[in-house]
């Protein structure tokens, strides 16, 4: 089948999972890199996310981050469309809320629900309403599980969504979890038979086994739900960006990796509330860099970030409990005996600050704390949150030019006798000697020239041979997972099922 030269309105694919984490969102990314790649004009859409993963689009607007890479499969630029509304957790059973790419307020669940269902609901159903015209294909993807009955009252992202535009709708389930058959059969009994009949695909996500020792298995579930098998996908051996921290690597009890004596090892905190994690995947890609999360409560074992030649302080949604919770672990302490580089971005850079105040409570009890003192400032938290893209040049460690994007809420001043990192001085400072510095610009290590002059400052103060500079933007390489993650699944797919 080809794109069709009259247009007519989108059609729509759901995706749900038996669970959270089986795999809805890489499915949703995969089907619009597929679509778009035989020439399909298609749409992520995710009408409510929960994650602090977070983008900033052109407009400024904040979204999940998983959508923006959904819209870049779909060779689409990320829109607020994409996602209408992102709740981002910031602890005591709380959330900011961000309705079409902007704050809407902090909401306790239960308030949430009661308050924001009506209006949430509208900024979903407008949001459809604009997709639905542009595109050939909107794929929509699901949260958590349709078949949460105690949620389905107020559901505005599963099977609502599904039944509103009568969308063919596939079921997801994890099968290196185990119990998956269990988990389908279960899902599909839970559901309305108004939702039950859109289920009209069965996924198996994750398998590493061989396939006809399971066939007996899928002719059975397929035979007792009367729903066919669309699809067995096997599991990936190469990563792509993670929509939240349960998909961090854990960490492991053992010193670096030495298989390689010229690896840079750098340690990024897993905050209790990290935020934009992503900011790291280009490092991941980096064949010379051996990078892991750490965990506050896991920094006492000195293994664990014995030799790094980095620390870094991420991002998080609430700076100063987790400023705190360092505390509690003995982080400050431990990092006065750490001799390497020491970096903070956003939150993180808040962190290494002076102190940092809350005077109207936005994150907590009105009031200041000190900082670990690293950099002398201080950062004041307020109601304005700021969301934009960037586009500047650094001049540290040398020129190149910058993108990246900002997410913050909180207003920093810094001491005249620290060095910008950056022609736009508010995005960044550092130490005279480049030892300690922090960023406000997510997206920093996306570009590789800067990328690789800063790696390469490193490599120098250990005497290694310097890597090549490249040009460009780690889009590139992210493109290349994305027709690596198509190609992998492609074959795996049964796409006539839903394509007529």
């Amino acid at each position: 089948m080809t794109p069709a030269s009259a247009k007519s309105p989108a059609k729509s694919l759901m995706v749900v999972g038996t669970s959270s984490h089986v795999g809805k969102s890489l499915v949703v990314t995969a089907l619009c890199r597929l679509l778009s790649r035989q020439g399909w004009r298609v749409a992520p859409f995710k009408a409510q996310n929960m994650s602090l993963n977070a983008y900033v689009t052109a407009e400024g607007g904040e979204i999940a981050y998983a959508q923006a890479l959904q819209a870049w499969a779909a060779g689409i630029e990320p829109t607020v469309l994409l996602n209408p509304i992102l709740l981002k957790p910031q602890g005591q059973m709380t959330s900011q809320v961000i309705l079409n790419g902007r704050v809407a307020g902090t909401y306790r669940a239960g308030d949430y629900y009661e308050q924001f269902f009506a209006q949430g609901w509208q900024a979903v159903t407008d949001a459809l309403t604009q997709l639905r015209d542009p595109y050939d294909w909107l794929i929509i993807e699901g949260a958590g599980s349709p078949a949460e009955i105690n949620l389905r009252h107020r559901d505005l992202t599963n099977m609502r969504v599904a039944c509103h535009l009568n969308a063919p709708t596939w079921l997801v389930a994890d099968i290196d979890r185990g119990g998956a058959l269990a988990h389908v059969v279960g899902t599909l009994q839970l559901l309305l038979p108004e939702e039950r009949r859109l289920i009209q695909g069965i996924l198996i996500n994750k398998f590493r086994g061989v396939r006809e020792l399971l066939q007996p298995g899928l002719d059975w579930l397929a035979d007792y739900t009367q729903v066919p098998i669309v699809g067995v996908l096997p599991w990936l051996d190469f990563a792509l960006p993670q929509e939240d921290s349960l998909s961090l690597i854990e960490p492991r009890r053992e010193h670096f990796d030495s298989g390689d004596s010229k690896r840079l090892q750098i340690v990024v905190i897993h905050l209790p509330h990290i935020a934009n994690f992503t900011d790291f995947d280009p490092l991941l890609a980096e064949p010379s860099v051996h990078l892991r999360f750490v965990k506050p409560g896991d920094l006492g074992s000195g293994d664990l970030w014995r030799g790094a030649d980095v620390l870094i302080l991420p991002g998080s949604k609430t700076t100063m409990a987790d400023l705190a919770a360092l505390r509690g672990s003995g982080f400050p302490q431990r990092l006065a005996q750490f001799s390497g580089e020491i970096i903070g971005i956003c939150g993180g850079l808040q962190m290494l600050a002076s102190r940092i105040g809350d005077p109207d409570g936005w994150e907590g009890a009105p009031g200041w704390v000190g900082g670990l003192g690293l950099l002398a400032g201080e950062t004041v938290l307020e109601a304005n949150k700021v969301t934009r893209q960037v586009t500047t040049q650094s001049i540290w460690p040398e020129v190149a030019p910058i993108q990246g994007y900002e997410i913050h809420q909180g207003r920093s001043t810094f001491a005249h006798s620290l060095f910008p990192l950056f022609s736009s001085p508010q995005l960044g400072v550092r130490s005279r000697d480049g030892r300690i510095w922090g960023t406000y610009l997510h997206g920093l290590f996306d570009n590789h020239l800067w990328r690789r002059q800063w790696l390469n400052r490193l490599r120098h103060q250990k005497g290694w041979d310097p890597l090549p500079l490249l040009e460009g933007h780690y889009s590139q390489q992210r493109t290349a997972l994305l027709d690596r993650l198509a190609d992998c699944w492609e074959p795996h797919l049964d796409l006539q099922l839903w394509r007529s």
